[in-house]
């Protein structure tokens, strides 16, 4: 428990990715730093509720996506069967072992760890409230607000984590329904409706866009489209939920399209996957006269500043992308610039993977033609890879977007099993300034799938070695 009333050099409020990325920063900087969570260690919604254990039972579902394959090699199993309350200890127990892993860094850095809930009291103090209700404060020279964010609901439909539920509530796997209904065919729903899928659940999406990921590459979009046929065999697009009965234990919802057509459907269970809106209410910002835009979001510099010099914001605070590996480095940037260090927030590209086969980062092709960009779209298929062969892949693509003038990379976009593990290297190659010919002259092992990016830099200026070009 905190004391009455404390002292400290950076305060950072939100103990996640960004948050614990700053405070570990800060304090190897030798800065004295106070990191203040309700939870037991640090970790945030992205290790207890988000990332690691979506990415744990995606890992569960992938292996077992692999032994229904596996009949084709001759690999037979008897029994698929699946342990519910196993998984369930076993994705706890990777949680457990990550978050405990932070709290002795945190401990190692001698950062000073408060449970509670924090909120600005004045212009440099925060008033603290422990899980007893019991209240003390805590005056800083600077802070950091890594508050972060949560789901959307749907208007009028709370959710009540037992038949209507979030990705968070849908994580604890309390039981596994046997028709679950997802809204929203986004990055969350996607991965929870193959997570299910896999559990035995009977998977069906309504999506008020046209089609899966929203304004992601057609071209990728397309690959996942085959490879999940099955998961998507039932999808609703241009289709949203106009009302949700509770009958008996389960759910009556009218669906309505974009034509005014209605339908009613019955699920045991349903989850909202329609997006976050950030933490900025009930957190004191009005105390300290910072403003959110529309959406909420605080408004920040390059250094990741609010309007108020000594207090930062990071992460899905601070608007998009809300993504854990974004919030990090903007940590790292706000830690160093209030030690003094020459740091500015200037990537030139933020990956994004849908970890269902799905990577992208810099400029898509839609943002560029956006932007009145004249590009060139340089593709591989995974039909000519050996590497996608040997793994019985028979869907994917490797494109990049490339400026004609300079042949400088501006951003790459990969789609198939395993495409989460290319998009470093795309990654650095626009960070680097990267043309297509570095990545044509880049000796790539052989056969793996990193080598179709340098087969697509070669498609680029001709032919490459496993595939031609039309026409």
């Amino acid at each position: 428990m905190a004391e009455k009333s404390s002292k400290t050099q950076i305060a950072i409020i939100g103990a996640g990715p960004g948050g614990y990325a700053a405070a570990f920063r800060a304090a190897d900087l030798g800065m004295e730093v106070a990191l203040i969570d309700p939870k037991e260690n640090p970790g945030g919604v992205c290790l207890y509720h988000g990332c690691i254990p979506t990415k744990a039972l995606l890992h569960f579902a992938d292996i077992r996506e692999d032994a229904m394959s596996a009949k084709q090699m001759g690999l037979k199993f008897e029994d698929m069967r699946v342990d519910v309350d196993a998984l369930r200890k076993w994705k706890g127990q990777v949680v457990d072992q990550l978050t405990r892993g932070l709290g002795q860094l945190t401990k190692r850095r001698k950062i000073r760890y408060i449970r509670a809930e924090a909120a600005f009291s004045g212009s440099h103090s925060l008033e603290l409230t422990d899980a007893d209700g019991k209240k003390s404060s805590l005056e800083f020279r600077h802070a950091i607000v890594a508050a972060g964010a949560r789901p959307k609901e749907l208007p009028g439909v709370a959710f009540d984590h037992e038949l209507i539920l979030n990705a968070t509530s849908a994580l604890e796997l309390k039981e596994v329904p046997e028709k679950l209904l997802i809204v929203g065919a986004g990055y969350i729903g996607l991965e929870m409706g193959v997570i299910y899928q896999a559990l035995g659940s009977d998977v069906s999406f309504v999506e008020a866009t046209p089609g899966i990921m929203p304004g992601a590459d057609a071209a990728l979009v397309d690959v996942i489209r085959k490879e999940r046929k099955d998961l998507l065999k039932g999808a609703r697009f241009n289709t949203m939920v106009a009302d949700v009965k509770k009958k008996k234990g389960k759910l009556s919802v009218e669906l309505e399209n974009k034509d005014g057509g209605k339908e009613r459907i019955t699920a045991d269970k349903m989850l909202v996957a329609i997006g976050m809106q950030p933490n900025s209410g009930g957190i004191g910002l009005d105390q300290v006269n910072i403003s959110t835009g529309d959406q909420g979001f605080v408004r920040v510099n390059e250094y990741r500043q609010t309007s108020q010099e000594h207090i930062y914001a990071i992460g899905d605070l601070s608007g998009e992308p809300l993504l854990a590996h974004k919030a990090s480095h903007e940590g790292r940037v706000a830690a160093e610039h209030i030690a003094g260090e020459k740091t500015a927030y200037e990537p030139k590209a933020i990956p994004s993977v849908v970890f269902v086969g799905m990577a992208w980062t810099g400029f898509t092709e839609e943002m560029a033609r956006k932007e009145g960009r004249d590009i060139k779209i340089s593709s591989f298929p995974w039909g000519a890879s050996g590497r996608a062969a040997t793994m019985g892949v028979k869907h994917g693509i490797t494109r990049l977007v490339i400026d004609p003038k300079t042949d400088r990379v501006l951003g790459a976009g990969f789609a198939g099993k395993n495409a989460e593990s290319l998009i470093a290297e795309a990654t650095l190659a626009i960070e680097m300034g990267a043309v297509a010919k570095d990545l044509e002259l880049t000796i790539h092992p052989h056969p793996t799938l990193s080598e179709t990016i340098m087969e697509a830099a070669e498609m680029y200026y001709g032919q490459a070695t496993h595939a031609m070009k039309k026409g």
